[in-house]
């Protein structure tokens, strides 16, 4: 008999005829992947906006405020044997952490990025220091699970290399040459995404476009360019491929990241990725990633840069050594497994 495994995270869920959809694909693959090895139980927030990705496990619940999350935890703290995975560190996810550990169950935490640039950017110093008290009591009520050695701030814990790839992402791509630079960003349109300094960079550039895939249902953006278009979030995989394949140069724009999906997927395709200097900690051993400084005089020779040698970064990238969605999951699955989470 597969062990219950309760995976909470502060995202947002929409329900429509019994079925349930999130944006964030690491939200939908990662319980359907896990529950081939526990019987997940899924609980986030409530969302009345559609979303994109279909969540197929069967037991979900989504939650209206922090009540509903800490009356579902209270009724499920004594089934023996019962692990909890905390999505990422938020108010909501801080607070259930510390109401598991007060019950009797130490729960693992999984650190997707590093909080303390994302509420950096959001927040400024105030929301550095808000983390800083999230992430230290955290770190001694639970067991942490990241992306990334950097995040865990020297706290004991494992590291785990996500993936959403398979075999259809690493099936051959049609090679591209650069006549006029086509730019794709796939991702949310947030501030501590980069997407706003980014179009200011680009504005006025006849010979730059960029494809920005991301926008949410029923949401306006203050972004107003010939030079760029806005697509909805994409759910369809062979979709989402094609327009990697027909965008020439990839870019993520972030101010902090962890463990970049996107940056795969691009990589994937053999499309050249740039990044900003607020994230280089991410290129790690891949070829084909380029760092630029937040200005247009670097961002530009950059590009140039990709343009004269096309040809010769995408060869190189044939080499580069992309993990698969299974080997992931079989990692976190592991993980999990082996993480003392009754300890008290």
């Amino acid at each position: 008999m597969k062990k219950k495994l309760f995976i909470i995270s502060n995202e947002s869920i929409s329900q429509q005829d019994n079925k349930f959809y999130c944006d964030n694909i690491d939200l939908k693959s990662t319980p359907e992947g896990l529950s081939k090895k526990f019987e997940i139980n899924l609980y986030a927030r409530k969302s009345n906006i559609k979303r994109s990705h279909e969540i197929k496990i069967k037991k979900i619940k989504v939650m209206n405020n922090l009540f509903s999350y800490i009356s579902s935890i209270i009724s499920n703290s004594k089934i023996n044997d019962a692990k909890f995975l905390i999505i990422s560190i938020s108010p909501y996810t801080f607070i259930i952490s510390l109401f598991l550990k007060f019950l009797g169950n130490k729960p693992i935490v999984y650190l997707r990025s590093d909080g303390y640039g994302e509420y950096k950017a959001i927040l400024g110093i105030f929301g550095t220091a808000i983390y800083h008290v999230m992430f230290a009591i955290t770190a001694t009520v639970s067991n942490l699970i990241s992306c990334r050695k950097y995040i865990l701030k020297g706290k004991k814990g494992k590291i785990i290399y996500p993936s959403q790839l398979d075999s259809t992402w690493l099936r051959m791509s049609k090679n591209l040459e650069i006549k006029n630079f086509k730019l794709l960003y796939v991702g949310r349109i947030r501030v501590e995404k980069g997407i706003y300094s980014l179009v200011n960079l680009i504005k006025n550039k006849r010979n730059i476009s960029l494809t920005i895939v991301g926008a949410e249902n029923d949401t306006s953006y203050n972004i107003n360019q010939s030079n760029v278009k806005i697509l909805p979030n994409q759910s369809n995989k062979l979709k989402l491929i094609k327009y990697y394949d027909d965008h020439n140069i990839f870019i993520l724009p972030s101010y902090t990241e962890g463990y970049p999906m996107v940056l795969l997927e691009a990589l994937a395709r053999r499309r050249p990725v740039i990044i900003f200097d607020d994230i280089k900690h991410v290129v790690g051993n891949n070829k084909g990633v380029f760092v630029t400084k937040r200005n247009y005089l670097s961002f530009y020779d950059t590009l140039n840069f990709i343009k004269k040698h096309y040809k010769k970064i995408q060869k190189e990238m044939k080499t580069n050594k992309l993990s698969t969605n299974k080997e992931f999951i079989e990692q976190f699955a592991k993980s999990i497994t082996n993480s003392n989470v009754n300890e008290k």
